[in-house]
């Protein structure tokens, strides 16, 4: 499976994407994202959660002591008591 964009402003595309097409901001290009194979989960390159340095950036921070309040405080203006979502 792939997907196709045609007639793309290079100007539009992500930052990493531009340096590699090396074209003008004002060229149009087609882009063309393929499906990639299947990994196995064996395969994967996932560093463990003590190796990944994203884990526990909030460990310290004191709001979010209690995870479940903090998720109800947070979602309370979207989500009233009846479940129905306040659409603004």
């Amino acid at each position: 499976m792939s997907v196709v964009f045609e007639h793309v402003k290079v100007g539009d595309l992500p930052e990493a994407w531009r340096k590699k097409v090396a074209r003008p901001a004002d060229a149009h290009v087609t882009v063309r994202i393929e499906d990639e194979t299947a990994v196995a989960d064996s395969e994967r390159q996932v560093p463990a959660s003590g190796e990944d340095p994203a884990f526990g950036i909030w460990r310290d921070r004191e709001d979010m002591a209690d995870v479940a309040a903090y998720l109800r405080k947070i979602r309370a203006p979207r989500y009233p008591r009846t479940g129905a979502r306040n659409d603004d």
